[in-house]
């Protein structure tokens, strides 16, 4: 009987993924679902009658009966960037255009032969699977590109990803796909149902909706959120899948992996643009949400050219499809002081649905864009969401009967200081360090997701912290005892204890993060990393001169100033002590900085055995050098591992020196620390 039971068990397997290629894959279903659901039943039965055939690469074992504590943190071994985008068909052309200069060879105005790869744009949640040998090992989301969290459990639990790939034996070792998790309208709108039978609130849109699913701590109730998924892009890759990216998708359905079936090749600018147009039109009858499109050179040599900025590939832009728009009465305007003294007017609204959410406040941008559109208390005004996120008023629609101008405030609307306009600028700023409503939002940005990430501090608690003076500089946030904040309206002794935990959790976030959360003008992540990158530590960094600030690759001269000024400034200093004081220890970049390659620039290509390609160039900044995405007779040395393509060719064509990685590494004297 054991014999049988484990041939019928691997039967049923082969069978049911069968029947999940043909349904998520070809979109050609063979049987019913009832039919499915049969087969899936028995192969259960047969594993809980007999646990020793039992595998975790069973269809009956993508659900995990155990809820996790938390998340654990995944480094991508290539970068998730994000990128830029269009919102119309100049917009598009101005990018071909660069494409089309970057490309070309030199002497050759009309640039190498290129062709595109259009998508829908998913509006969903970026994902990161890596295969190994075949089977699903991990799954992370984007999280901010270098680091996500890990939600294997929860993606497990989508029938549209294979735990286990197809494939003739020529599968990778190691295989790392892209792709959007997403929730189909259907799915959604029976979500919602369900959650108003029950008395919870409702998702606002599926986007919302798939992300809330993935970071849910019990993967049995990810599993009824009825998710899916396409596959877009690799990741890492022990050997290449195919020579352009059109290719790698069909071979992607070859592997099990849900491709999306609108996918179109485009010979030139000018099909890209009517293809982007027709699915303006057609967006509404999909059974998903889509943003936009996505326009990639197809060719992966060229990319390899082409490069990327600090945060976006060159080689692939999105294009907006215009904003959803309505129309709502203005009842009051307000004016919010910045975490840089900014003065921002902002309408508060008549309650409206927009994009699937209720809008009650929009921006005004600035007091001249206030003064240009001539928006008043009473007037009807039109408003979208830049990109989807922010809503803004873009037009008024019908002055009110009664029309009364809007004052332009001299004085600051939180410390009553005077105001000024920048020189040669739009903007009205408040000068008072010490105004209040600048510190409220240095601090909910210091504590933002995206800085020290410090959960249960929302924006209403730090207005009562500043309110009652107990928090007058970042470093008072990890002065506080959970006895201070037991003592605030609407928090209870469990809440108290919440934040002083992740207070406590926030001191050792990465160097860069601190750097990006202290608010330094002109500073963000990405130039915060970098900075972190290339001193190693926040001492070093704070002894730095202007000279060697501009010496840094992609940190431009007012950058320079901007932090240096920040710090030769007596009060951050203090602060800066105050929170090492009270315990902030950052992380320091795993890489010991040295001058072993000052001066040097090297590019890398090719799979490397003990680096990944981020690694490297993370290894040749951290020595000094500079680490180039492209091939020129400036470059120093090319280093190449296995499967080194077209830079390669380059670089002997060029006469530009190739190294191997033992020979880089004795460059460096020694890897990673």
């Amino acid at each position: 009987m054991g014999k049988d039971a484990k041939k019928r068990i691997q039967q049923l397997r082969k069978e049911i993924r069968e029947h999940d290629y043909l349904y998520y894959v070809l979109n050609q279903p063979k049987i019913s679902d009832r039919q499915y659901d049969k087969l899936f039943a028995e192969l259960k039965e047969l594993e809980q009658a007999n646990p020793q055939f039992v595998t975790p690469d069973s269809p009956t074992q993508r659900v995990s009966e155990r809820p996790l504590e938390g998340f654990a943190t995944v480094r991508h071994a290539v970068p998730m960037l994000s990128m830029d985008n269009t919102y119309n068909a100049e917009e598009l052309r101005a990018f071909d255009e660069r494409v089309r200069k970057q490309l070309a060879p030199a002497g050759n105005k009309q640039g190498e032969d290129y062709d595109y790869v259009v998508e829908l744009k998913i509006d969903g949640l970026a994902i990161s699977l890596r295969y190994e040998n075949g089977e699903l090992v991990t799954a992370a989301t984007r999280g901010d590109g270098e680091v996500g969290d890990d939600v294997t459990a929860n993606v497990r639990t989508i029938k549209a990803v294979p735990l286990v790939l197809l494939g003739d034996g020529k599968i990778p070792d190691v295989l790392e796909v892209r792709g959007e998790v997403y929730m189909p309208t259907t799915a959604f709108v029976e979500l919602n149902r369900l959650r108003v039978e029950v008395g919870e609130p409702v998702f606002a849109n599926p986007r919302n909706a798939a992300a809330g699913s993935l970071k849910l701590l019990d993967a049995r109730i990810t599993a009824e959120r009825n998710l899916s998924f396409f596959a877009y892009a690799t990741g890492e890759l022990s050997q290449p899948l195919a020579g352009n990216h059109y290719q790698t998708l069909q071979k992607f359905k070859k592997l099990g992996l849900p491709v999306n079936s609108n996918i179109k090749r485009a010979k030139n600018i000018d099909e890209v643009i009517n293809i982007c147009l027709k699915w303006t039109e057609k967006q509404p009858k999909l059974n998903y949400h889509i943003d936009g499109m996505v326009i990639k050179i197809n060719r992966f040599d060229q990319r390899d050219i082409l490069g990327a900025t600090g945060r976006a590939p060159r080689w692939c832009i999105s294009y907006k499809f215009p904003a959803e728009r309505a129309e709502t009465i203005v009842e009051s305007i307000d004016v919010q002081v910045g975490k840089s003294g900014i003065l921002t007017p902002v309408a508060n609204l008549t309650p409206v649905q927009l994009s699937g959410t209720t809008v009650k406040r929009a921006s005004l941008h600035n007091f001249d864009e206030l003064a240009r559109l001539d928006v008043g208390v009473g007037d009807t005004v039109v408003i979208e969401k830049a990109g989807e996120i922010i809503p803004q008023v873009i037009e008024v629609k019908t002055k009110a009967a009664v029309n009364v101008p809007f004052e332009i405030p001299t004085t600051c609307p939180s410390c009553g200081s005077v105001v000024a306009k920048d020189e040669e600028g739009v903007y009205i700023r408040c000068s008072n360090p010490d105004c209040l409503g600048q510190l409220k939002e240095r601090l909910k940005y210091f504590a933002g997701r995206g800085q020290m990430d410090i959960e249960n501090l929302g924006d209403a608690l730090i207005e009562q912290l500043v309110d009652t003076g107990l928090v007058k500089n970042f470093a008072d946030l990890y002065k506080l005892q959970k006895s201070q904040l037991i003592e605030l309206e609407r928090m209870a002794e469990k809440s108290a204890g919440n934040v002083i935990d992740s207070i406590e959790k926030s001191k050792t976030q990465p160097l860069w993060r601190l750097l990006a959360a202290l608010g330094i003008r002109h500073i963000g992540g990405q130039s915060a990393q970098i900075l972190a990158e290339h001193f190693g530590s926040l001492k070093a960094l704070m002894a730095a001169d202007v000279e060697t600030f501009e010496a840094i690759d992609q940190i431009g001269p007012t950058m320079a100033e901007s932090v240096y000024e920040y710090f030769r400034n007596p009060k951050n200093r203090a602060v800066i002590d105050e929170l090492l004081a009270e315990g902030v220890k950052p992380k320091q970049p795993k890489m010991k900085r040295s001058d072993k390659l000052l001066g040097k620039t090297i590019v890398v290509t090719g799979t490397l055995e003990r680096f990944s390609r981020q690694e490297a160039e993370q290894a040749i900044r951290q020595a000094g050098g500079k680490a180039s995405s492209s091939v020129s007779s400036k470059t120093d040395f090319v280093l190449a591992g296995k499967e080194a393509g077209s830079k390669l060719d380059k670089a002997q064509k060029l006469g530009v020196k190739v190294i191997n990685e033992k020979q880089f590494l004795d460059m460096l004297g020694k890897g990673p620390s």
